[in-house]
């Protein structure tokens, strides 16, 4: 396994899983092939289910350009809908889809998925956002990621936006996160002490024929070698793209700390395994409206503080990559509440989820 971490540092890339509706209906449609019919195969891509497709910037050096390609992306996917009478929606969740439904894509990869994972890998109906930064040193990657364990719960609580499931409304801020929780190899993942450990931990399960390579780690945050990037996969996909970018800009800030207490040669603070997983449940359950546990202390404090606190001190971060305009979406999530909130404010007016669904789509559109 070859680690291509050449830098420059700090440049991104987003992914964005979306649903693919029937224009009339706004229940899933099993439509990708026509939607991969003219669209650049390196920028729009399958998933495992044919409802969905995935959107991927090119690598940019900040926010801005990358907002920029993501909003052409998004309009060129709407658009693409619109032509064959189908429209494009993203959230953690559909509301009221039901797996049963959903056709699994014909790719080697995915069907050999469904054969290994049977029914966990059929019911993954579910949409998240992935958030890559460059980096210029592996040892550099593997620190990162494991400083970021500790921010997952907060970027969680901020990017909940699936409280409805199969026409259920579940309690749940980030149904999305329990769903996929079913996989294996997912959630918080353990930490490595360098490049050569990482290399070797993973070397084995390879050898071993447990998985194919490392991208059959689904973890909520991942050195990617292939790519040079620290790949960050908690949020669920966000409906307004002013999210999205937000979400990005707060997360570039994070690995700029984090890869600057690397080059002073700092140690990592240690947190229990399984107290960064509780507070990942935590925001699961409740999003923004809840408490998380002040880690390393035992005290609980509310999720929306926690989170402020992190934002005032990243923005020096965001200032110095040119980001502060896109950063102000946090401000907008914490004030008005994340994508889930939104969603049930629509639901509770009629209890309608196809006006809900409506609503996403209508948000979606750039």
């Amino acid at each position: 396994m070859e680690p291509h971490f050449d830098g420059p540092n700090y440049t991104l890339g987003i992914e964005e899983e979306l649903m693919i509706l029937d224009g009339d209906t706004l229940d899933l449609s099993n439509s990708i092939e026509a939607m991969l019919e003219d669209a650049p195969p390196e920028r729009v891509k399958p998933e495992l289910m044919e409802s969905v497709l995935e959107i991927a910037t090119s690598p940019q050096p900040d926010t801005a350009s990358a907002g920029r390609e993501l909003r052409e992306l998004r309009r060129l996917v709407s658009d693409t809908a619109a032509a064959r009478g189908l429209a494009i929606g993203s959230a953690g969740t559909h509301p009221f889809a039901m797996w049963e439904q959903q056709r699994i894509v014909g790719r080697d990869r995915y069907r050999d998925l469904v054969s290994d994972l049977k029914f966990v890998a059929r019911q993954e109906i579910i949409f998240g956002q992935h958030v890559h930064v460059g980096l210029d040193d592996a040892d550099k990657a593997i620190h990162v990621a494991n400083g970021m364990r500790i921010h997952l719960p907060v970027l969680l609580a901020l990017s909940a936006n699936s409280p409805f499931w199969r026409a259920d409304a579940t309690g749940l801020a980030s149904t999305r996160t329990p769903i996929f929780r079913a996989f294996p190899r997912v959630g918080i993942p353990p930490t490595y002490d360098d490049w050569e450990d990482y290399a070797a931990r993973i070397g084995f399960m390879v050898r071993s024929r447990v998985i194919e390579d490392y991208t059959y780690l689904w973890y909520d945050v991942r050195p990617h070698p292939a790519l040079g990037t620290v790949e960050v996969r908690v949020m669920d996909s966000q409906t307004r793209i002013e999210h999205t970018l937000a979400l990005t800009a707060l997360i570039q800030a994070m690995v700029k700390e984090l890869a600057e207490h690397f080059e002073a040669g700092k140690k990592l603070s240690k947190y229990p395994h399984q107290m960064i997983d509780e507070n990942k449940w935590l925001a699961a359950r409740h999003g923004l409206s809840g408490d998380l546990v002040d880690l390393p202390g035992t005290d609980r404090v509310r999720t929306l503080e926690l989170a402020r606190r992190l934002l005032d001190r990243l923005r020096e971060h965001a200032q110095d990559l040119g980001s502060t305009a896109e950063l102000e979406g946090i401000e907008d999530l914490l004030e008005r509440g994340n994508g889930a909130a939104r969603q049930r404010v629509v639901y509770e007016a009629n209890h309608d989820l196809r006006e809900v669904v409506a609503e996403i789509v209508a948000a979606t559109a750039v």
